[in-house]
């Protein structure tokens, strides 16, 4: 079957930013298969024919890029707004990333409201948030959770205009171009940081993951999708439906 690449994997095939492949997708330069909202995928031997046939000039971004691996909390305050796109720094690399779909959203929203319920009434001083609200984990980390729990213990994290500190939850909702990062790069950072409660949730094939830090790693207590019953052994009473969290309108 043949190969059909996602932005990340032909970024690394090319040797360029994902933005700039982006770019050069919304400005049609290159070739793109549209698989659904906002999910594309690329023939590499038809891009580089498009490529090749404008001349193999491809331009980065490179002001916007210039100091990859070196990105702080402080350059991160001096990026341009750029609507329809969101900024997170990890171990110093600026990624940027189009806003979620509506499907996302919907997902986030359904789990949100369920946890609101469930959070105000086991940790009533605690504070649960939804993107965007920047977390500053570490000076060259700085992220953006979907959902985010901060309890009552620790409120002394948050800020006038941020979270700077471990949260106590971390939901982060997947789309095909974040499934690597969230599942790899923030997942490790979130490990190193010592956030106790981990979930990955895939809207694509209606699976949420909880994973909880013990021993220094995270370990799977709960995975499961529409159907199941959900069980945490550190939230009880915590009674997830799924099946609304994961409901997808006819329409779609």
């Amino acid at each position: 079957m043949e190969k059909l690449l996602t932005a990340h994997e032909l970024a690394e095939v090319l040797n360029l930013s994902v933005e700039t492949v982006w770019r050069y997708t919304r400005q049609k330069k290159i070739p793109v298969i549209e698989l659904g909202e906002k999910q594309y995928r690329y023939r590499i031997e038809e891009v580089l024919a498009a490529l090749a046939g404008g001349g193999g000039l491809v331009k980065e971004e490179s002001s916007l890029y210039s100091k990859q691996g070196e990105y702080t909390y402080e350059d991160y305050l001096k990026l341009p707004e750029d609507p329809g796109y969101r900024f997170e720094i990890l171990e110093g690399c600026l990624l940027k990333e189009p806003s979620p779909s509506l499907h996302h959203q919907r997902v986030s929203s359904a789990l949100y409201r369920q946890l609101a319920a469930f959070f105000d009434q086991f940790d009533p001083k605690g504070e649960l948030f939804y993107a965007p609200l920047d977390v500053t984990l570490t000076d060259r980390n700085v992220v953006q959770p979907d959902i985010l729990f901060v309890s009552g213990a620790r409120k002394d994290i948050m800020r006038k205009e941020r979270i700077d500190g471990p949260c106590d939850l971390v939901v982060e909702i997947m789309s095909p171009m974040s499934r690597r990062k969230d599942r790899v790069q923030k997942m490790e950072i979130y490990r190193q940081a010592g956030i106790l409660h981990y979930w990955l949730v895939d809207p694509e094939d209606n699976i949420l993951e909880a994973f909880m830090l013990k021993d220094g790693n995270y370990m799977l207590v709960f995975t499961g999708g529409p159907g199941d019953r959900f069980f945490h052994p550190e939230f009880p009473g915590l009674s997830l439906n799924l099946d609304k969290v994961f409901y997808r309108p006819e329409t779609d």
